[in-house]
């Protein structure tokens, strides 16, 4: 046990250091969380629904709710149902499966509602395509607002393409 803690007091730290703050970004949060308050006269609400992905786009997704992204600063949180979400953040290909129940929450969600499709997989059907388990892209089965490339996008992709989502409903 001594000969443990010994080497852990003689190695010390060997993790990277933590990064400094970027300045730009702490500028745009109060702008974007009044725009988004502005727009809906709330935070946003979103549900994301996985309709058949390999949860590489998920992954992604969750970083938006780290600190570095800090996702709920700007306004924006997920929601446990679309009967709360003002948004359907979609992954994956739809598989067969998960159509109607991907319809339900579409008509679940309240008008006016967005809906945003992540990765490849989301906007094209990936490498899945259509098939006999497949419904191939979320546009084949409910309408899609923004598409937002990527296998998978990054937090940052996501959170621009949820962003942009937002800024076409003002229009």
């Amino acid at each position: 046990m001594l000969r443990i803690l010994y080497k852990i007091v003689r190695t010390g730290i060997v993790s990277e250091a933590a990064p400094g703050p970027d300045e730009e970004l702490r500028a745009g949060a109060p702008q974007i969380q009044a725009e988004i308050l502005q727009l809906l006269g709330r935070a946003l609400a979103i549900r994301q629904v996985d309709a058949g992905s390999c949860n590489g786009c998920e992954l992604e997704i969750h970083a938006l709710n780290n600190p570095y992204y800090n996702l709920e600063g700007l306004g924006i949180r997920f929601v446990a149902s679309p009967r709360h979400a003002d948004m359907l953040l979609v992954t994956g290909p739809v598989a067969k499966n998960m159509e109607h129940a991907l319809r339900i929450a579409w008509e679940a969600t309240p008008d006016p509602k967005l809906v945003v499709a992540v990765g490849d997989c989301g906007c094209t059907g990936g490498i899945f395509g259509e098939s006999y388990a497949s419904c191939g892209k979320v546009a084949n089965v409910i309408p899609v607002d923004v598409a937002i490339p990527g296998c998978p996008p990054t937090p940052l992709a996501i959170l621009q393409g949820i962003l942009t989502a937002v800024a076409s409903r003002s229009e």
